[in-house]
Formats: structure tokens, C-alpha cells, sequence
């Protein structure tokens, strides 16, 4: 389905790149959304399985550069990356960055293109474990001073703000998937309940409760 030459090349000169990123945003996180892109891009007619794998595998090369801006940064690594040229034309290389730099939940608007459409989609994670495990490491990776009450109350608002009734991970969602329908709706509950999101927060990141400050309802520890 994917041109293996392309593949070889992806796979030993980008992914040796992505252990420069945090957890959330490795090899393993790579690897999950191009499986869940090339599973949406199966539903399509008239799509180019290529493109769809080098956008996905090189979503989030930029991560480590700047994480706020990453999916610039990586919309350019992938433009500027002259070997690309050996299996796209000028348009596909376009359209990839295109939809590299659309990618992110939060963006405004929709993606330029399917391709966008297919890789923002298939972005969003779906197990709660995960998304815990993520919010912590990346806490820890890029604010390392932080303190261990202020990591974890963060990464619930952080949560309810894009899981939540109002979140903006539940829009622009272009693909059919319960999966994440069950997810949104296990997660939100799970981050309105501070004590409970505390107790799960830590069980998953290996953090001993006795060493964490309790959270009053007003949302200051005390």
C-alpha cells in the first residue's frame, strides 16, 4: 500500500529524529496515528496511501524544536526535505506541509485539505491512560520546576479544556470513530471529579498520593 523505498527512507532517517521528543510525542505516538490515518484513508476513494503516511510521519518531528509551534516547524522540515522529492511532485510536497501545519485539534478553521482532515483525525488518542500519561510527561519535560500539586491540577484543566462539554478536541472530528466517542465521554467525567482524577492521575504516572497536597473545591491546594 505504501512504497517501501519511501518507507525505508522514512523510517531510518525521520523516526531516529523523534527521540528528541517527549513521550506523548514519540515513535510510539507516531506509529499510532499513521495506522489510525491509513485505516480513515481506506474509507476514501482517490487517495494517495504516500501521502497520507508521510504526513502522519512527520506530524510531530518538530515537537522538541518548539512545542507551541511545532506543527510550523514541522510543516517546514517536511517542505524543505529534498529527498521527499525522489517519490512526490512539487503540489503533493505542498499539500503534506499543508496538512502537517493543519493538523492540530486547536487550529482555527478546518484543514486545507483531506489529507489534513485525515491526520488531525486520526491525532486524537483514545485511551484515557494515555492521554494521562502524556499531560505528566510533557508537564515534566517542558516545566520541570513545577510543582507536583501545580502538574497535576494543570493537566486537568488542560483536559477539561480540550475533552470537556466545551472542548475543542470534540470538534472537527472528520471521521467516524466510537472509539473516541466512549473516550470524550469517560475522560470528561473523570476530569470533573478532582479527587478521583488525582487518585487515577497518579496511579498511571506512578506518583504516591501521600506526598501530593489535597485539592480544595475552590481549586486551591491546601
Amino acid at each position: 500500500m505504501v512504497d517501501d523505498k519511501l518507507k525505508k527512507y522514512i523510517e531510518d532517517n525521520i523516526f531516529p529524529i523523534y527521540e528528541n521528543n517527549d513521550w506523548g510525542h514519540s515513535l510510539e505516538h507516531i506509529n499510532y496515528v499513521i495506522d489510525r490515518s491509513i485505516r480513515f484513508a481506506s474509507t476514501l476513494s482517490n487517495i494517495n496511501c504516500d501521502m497520507v503516511y508521510t504526513v502522519a510521519a512527520y506530524h510531530d518531528i518538530g515537537h522538541y524544536i518548539d512545542a507551541k509551534n511545532h506543527e510550523k516547524i514541522s510543516s517546514e522540515i517536511l517542505l524543505n526535505d529534498e529527498a521527499l522529492k525522489d517519490f512526490f511532485n512539487s503540489e503533493q510536497i505542498n499539500i503534506m506541509a499543508e496538512a502537517v501545519y493543519d493538523h492540530r485539534s486547536n487550529m482555527k478553521g478546518e484543514p486545507r485539505s483531506i489529507y489534513g482532515k485525515i491526520v488531525s483525525s486520526a491525532d486524537r488518542n483514545t485511551i484515557i491512560d494515555v492521554s494521562l500519561k502524556r499531560t505528566y510527561e510533557y508537564r515534566l519535560f517542558h516545566c520541570p520546576d513545577d510543582s507536583i500539586e501545580y502538574v497535576i491540577e494543570d493537566s486537568r484543566k488542560h483536559i477539561l479544556d480540550k475533552f470537556g462539554k466545551n472542548g475543542y478536541a470534540k470538534e472537527k472530528m472528520y471521521f467516524e470513530d466510537n472509539d473516541y466517542k466512549v473516550f470524550l465521554q469517560n475522560i470528561s467525567n473523570l476530569a470533573e471529579n478532582i479527587d478521583l482524577f488525582k487518585k487515577k492521575y497518579c496511579e498511571i504516572n506512578n506518583i504516591k498520593l501521600t506526598e501530593v497536597k489535597r485539592l480544595s473545591k475552590n481549586g486551591g491546594f491546601i
